[in-house]
């Protein structure tokens, strides 16, 4: 019996965009991202493994040498949108909050269950790691090119950030491919 059940959910890849390593977390838009085991090839968050940061504080000291499952940025359009109308704007540009990936037609994204599995037809297949806290640096960016709405973003995100994400199986990515969604075939946890 698999312990990944497919679901009826399937997401359009909408927009696609590749965060350069060593500047800005604006991204910068593109057609096919080419995934390796390490993420996208030359991004920011590229790595089999990466120094720990805030995120882990409880469990090591910053810098410690961890596993990467923060390869990829994964939002979904529906989400951006409903931020953009809480922030007073017409829409969101997802280089500026640093995406990798956009997706349309699956609800509640920001809260599928961690370990989830998103695959295209063609077998690339990305594992969920969590929920991507909305942090102060998409902000900056969104400041940047629209005076006055940055500060907006952190509590207007909140619950709609999306997902982190690391490559199970490589493969090419694709504006248009869908996304089949498969989840952990578990009953929640009740301690």
């Amino acid at each position: 019996m698999p312990v990944l059940r497919k679901t009826e959910f399937q997401g359009e890849v909408v927009w696609l965009g590749h965060v350069p390593a060593g500047g800005s977390l604006q991204a910068g838009a593109v057609e096919t991202l080419d995934l390796s085991l390490s993420g996208d090839r030359g991004a920011r968050h590229e790595g089999a493994t990466r120094p720990s940061c805030v995120r882990v504080k409880n469990l090591y000291p910053e810098g410690t040498e961890i596993r990467n499952v923060r390869q990829l940025s994964i939002l979904s359009a529906e989400e951006m949108e409903a931020t953009a109308a809480e922030m007073g704007l017409d829409h969101l540009d997802p280089r500026l909050v640093g995406a990798s990936i956009v997706v349309r037609g699956i609800p509640d994204f920001t809260y599928v269950p961690p370990s989830s599995r998103l695959q295209t037809p063609g077998g690339l297949t990305m594992t969920i790691d969590m929920e991507n806290r909305p942090c102060v640096l998409p902000g900056r960016e969104i400041e940047a090119e629209a005076p006055g709405y940055g500060a907006a973003f952190k509590p207007a995100a909140k619950g709609r950030r999306g997902v982190t994400a690391w490559v199970e199986r490589a493969g090419v990515l694709n504006l248009g491919d869908r996304l089949t969604l498969f989840v952990p075939d578990q009953r929640n946890w009740t301690p």
